[in-house]
């Protein structure tokens, strides 16, 4: 007999190890006492090990003696500015960034550069100032943060050149609306969309279907980031307006703060833009985009759900495949956060799962087959 029960003892049961992951730790980089002391509180509330650096030397300082998981940027630094910093980084040792810029006209287009550069969200500084995102509850920065420490190492200067704000370009004005009937092409990204949609619509071609956008950004920055998108592509790129009218070779990108819905119109599809909560956690949301396309197109909407951390989409992309549309997924390896797309394979949502590079093919040959 066994000695433990033959002395009367009884014998514990065997409790589970606890693993304790590791603290996610931050760097804070920003000249701003104020605001480097708002945002060291916000992280460590949430859980975060925080540091701080006040200029570009410091940070480079900081990351040589103890590497951060993520750094948190502002791009207007003593000496040299944030997006200098960034570059460099970038070249010589990516590391996950998290830029908080202000949202003046100057800010907002160096923003868009910023995650052109590679930074993978941008948060704006309010206008009442930092102290304001204390009390901030649409800007969930523990998903934000955790999402940028988790991010695949999709880490790497753009080569797209920097583009000055006295060369940005307006689009042209359509002369003339002819009516739709064809298909019409969804997308939705968010961590990691900038450059994933930078990329996939340089592919397309002049004359593609119409094509709705919803990218997870703040509405500061949407403007000038289909702007941006727009000198790049050889479609028209613009923010989206309420009663805009689909048309061939033309990009709408949702604007940040206003849901985005496909209604028949007559003979056309027109732009329904909405201020209603946010759903699945956004507004925009592409779940709300989605669906939209689903009950207005049916078997004539291409979805597309690109990179991004969360499940915003994967209901609506559901949706539009229960209503005949094509569904596409970019595939993880090609992912900065293989969130979204992922939740939409595992329930079911996803006819083709692509790697970015193949996902402009995979909509001109399906655009053009049924």
């Amino acid at each position: 007999m066994n000695a433990l029960f033959a002395s009367g003892a009884v014998p514990r049961r065997s409790q589970p190890v606890a693993i304790s992951m590791p603290t996610i730790r931050v760097l804070v980089v920003d000249d701003s006492a104020v605001a480097r002391e708002v945002l060291t509180t916000l992280l460590r509330r949430a859980g975060f090990e925080a540091i701080t650096a006040t200029n570009a030397d410091i940070a480079e300082q900081r990351i040589a003696q103890r590497r951060p998981d993520v750094v948190m940027l502002d791009l207007e630094l003593p000496g040299r500015s944030g997006l200098e910093f960034l570059e460099k980084l970038m070249k010589t040792n990516p590391l996950p960034v998290v830029v908080c810029s202000g949202i003046a006209q100057n800010g907002t287009w160096a923003a868009i550069r910023a995650l052109e550069l590679g930074a993978l969200e941008v948060l704006p500084k309010p206008a009442l100032g930092i102290r304001a995102l204390l009390g901030n509850g649409e800007i969930d920065l523990k998903s934000i943060i955790e999402a940028a420490a988790a991010a695949r190492s999709h880490l790497g200067p753009s080569t797209v050149p920097i583009l000055h704000i006295n060369d940005r370009v307006d689009p042209p004005m359509a002369s003339g609306v002819t009516p739709w009937h064809g298909r019409v092409i969804v997308i939705g990204a968010s961590t990691g969309g900038v450059e994933a949609l930078r990329g996939l619509l340089a592919e397309l071609p002049a004359d593609s279907p119409p094509i709705v956008i919803v990218q997870h950004m703040p509405g500061a920055f949407t403007g000038a980031f289909a702007q941006r998108l727009n000198a790049y592509s050889q479609l028209e790129v613009r923010e989206a307006q309420d009663g805009d009218v689909l048309q061939t070779g033309v990009a709408l990108i949702a604007p940040g703060g206003r849901h985005l819905e496909l209604v028949n119109a007559g003979r056309t599809v027109r732009v329904r833009l909405s201020d209603g909560p946010a759903v699945s956690g956004h507004r925009p949301s592409v779940n709300v985009l989605f669906r939209s396309a689903a009950g207005t197109l049916g078997s004539r909407a291409v979805g597309v759900l690109l990179t991004g951390m969360g499940a915003d989409g994967a209901d609506g992309l559901l949706q539009m495949r229960h209503h005949g549309a094509t569904t596409i997924a970019q595939d993880e390896a090609s992912c900065v956060v293989y969130g979204m797309p992922k939740e939409a394979v595992a329930i079911g949502a996803v006819e083709r799962v692509l790697p970015l590079n193949k996902i402009a093919a995979g909509i001109t040959e399906t655009a053009g087959s049924r």
